[in-house]
């Protein structure tokens, strides 16, 4: 699978700028609004915001058009927002808005990048590979997760937030060559749905009408929205209840990645056997919770640390399976349009998310996003196994069913009676026999024990 190959060793490189450029966005909004939570939570919703009008409709345009054509262009795009921010910091005229515009850039461009990607991976390796590869392209992101932060941590307090930017802008042109140095010939391609009317009520109509989909997605976005903010919270917690600064804020989500990392390693060893079951969706889901509750009250920064390593290994496996789940259960012209409502569910809520935590860390504490969240992922948990085990799970979506082909009835017979009571026995004779035609006078052909 040279494609693959190609696409992985792309995002190897290019999702360690990505994180690297997340801390330093973070900080550098932390900085510029003098350690303000609620503005950390504006910068999120902002990125996220344009979720909720765009995923949609990329999920649709991933059916439509050439994956990997739409997905250069999409990087690119986000290579050029880096570039643009980084020069801004490097030069030391960077104001608030301007970050908060170009998040907001960032988000139209992630929008449109997610469903597309998460589609065309089952292009490159076909549907029978698509648990070990969502396993693998998890363990390149949460590996990023551990190497980025960690990086940008010290090089922030070294270098500034601007030369992080600049380093994901070059990191990103990894990504692109890969995808036009890939062989179009050996993508797997499904057929291109041609532009109509009515094709993303239809997607909404496809998931609505299967009630497994449904719950999954309904546990997601409840998860997602308030138990997975740790991009908001994390910052929260370093700055503001533990007085660290960037590389302890760093340090925190390389703690965080390294449970990830191990989850999606786990994940991939599982992919190799084939679909995850469902019951490991909730216990993940429930699992995150639970542990993300008693983090909220660990007391000191290295126990607190310490308790983010099982977190990370409960959220990735939730969302590994998850995606895997849904991937593999859905018919592969709808694929697009699916991954477009998932990413809306999952990533959708945080316009709501960001804010949200940032006004209960400035009420309630700088933990509270922590034990607040968790109880919300807990109850969401509890009704989603509840609804899924009336479903009896998730089932795949293998495309129309065949239609029955009305079997021959077999020739069990052993004798031709012929002409003058003469008798030749053995199958074939008896089958050579009827292929004649009609049966004609004074020959009889015995199948069995009947006299036909």
């Amino acid at each position: 699978m040279r494609n693959y190959r190609l696409f992985f060793s792309g995002q190897v490189i290019s999702n360690i700028g990505t994180w690297m450029q997340r801390i330093a966005q973070d900080w550098l909004v932390f900085r510029l609004s003098g350690n303000d939570p609620l503005a950390l939570g504006i910068a999120v919703a902002l990125q996220f915001l344009p979720t909720l009008v765009l995923s949609l409709w990329a999920g649709v345009l991933a059916d439509r058009v050439d994956k990997r054509r739409l997905c250069v262009m999409i990087q690119s795009g986000m290579a050029t927002q880096a570039l643009v921010l980084g020069l801004l910091d490097v030069s030391g005229v960077v104001t608030l808005w301007q970050v908060y515009l170009l998040c907001l850039v960032l988000g139209a461009l992630s929008a449109l990048d997610v469903p597309a990607r998460q589609a065309f991976v089952a292009e490159m390796v076909g549907p029978k590979q698509i648990p070990a590869a969502v396993a693998l392209n998890s363990s390149v992101f949460n590996l990023a997760r551990i190497v980025g932060p960690a990086i940008a941590g010290f090089a922030i307090t070294w270098l500034g937030t601007g030369w992080m930017f600049l380093a994901n802008a070059v990191s990103t042109l990894a990504v692109i060559a890969g995808l036009l140095l890939m062989n179009p010939d050996q993508l797997l391609r499904s057929p291109a749905v041609e532009r109509a009317k009515g094709q993303l009520r239809e997607g909404l109509t496809y998931v609505r009408g299967r009630a497994d989909l449904m719950a999954v997605m309904t546990l997601m976005f409840f998860v997602s929205t308030f138990g997975i903010t740790f991009f908001t919270s994390l910052a929260i917690v370093a700055g503001n209840v533990f007085g660290t600064q960037a590389d302890g804020y760093g340090l925190l989500s390389t703690l965080l990645a390294v449970g990830s990392f191990t989850g999606s390693l786990m994940a991939a060893r599982r992919g190799a056997r084939g679909r995850p079951r469902v019951e490991l969706l909730v216990g993940s889901a429930f699992g995150l919770g639970a542990i993300e509750v008693v983090a909220g009250f660990m007391p000191t920064y290295l126990v607190f640390g310490l308790a983010l390593i099982p977190l990370g290994f409960a959220t990735i496996t939730f969302l590994n399976t998850a995606n895997t789940l849904v991937q593999t259960s859905v018919s592969p012209e709808m694929r697009g349009r699916v991954m477009g409502i998932y990413v809306l569910v999952m990533i959708g809520g945080n316009p709501v998310g960001g804010p949200m935590v940032g006004w209960m860390a400035s009420t309630f504490g700088g933990r509270s996003p922590f034990w607040i969240g968790g109880v919300i992922s807990v109850a969401a948990a509890v009704a989603g196994a509840v609804i899924l085990a009336r479903r009896s799970g998730i089932q795949p979506d293998l495309g129309p069913s065949p239609q029955p082909v009305p079997r021959a009835r077999p020739v069990t017979g052993f004798r031709v009676l012929l002409p003058g009571g003469s008798r030749r026995t053995g199958r074939l004779a008896a089958r050579a026999a009827m292929k004649s035609g009609a049966p004609k006078k004074g020959r009889q052909y015995v199948l069995g024990d009947r006299l036909e």
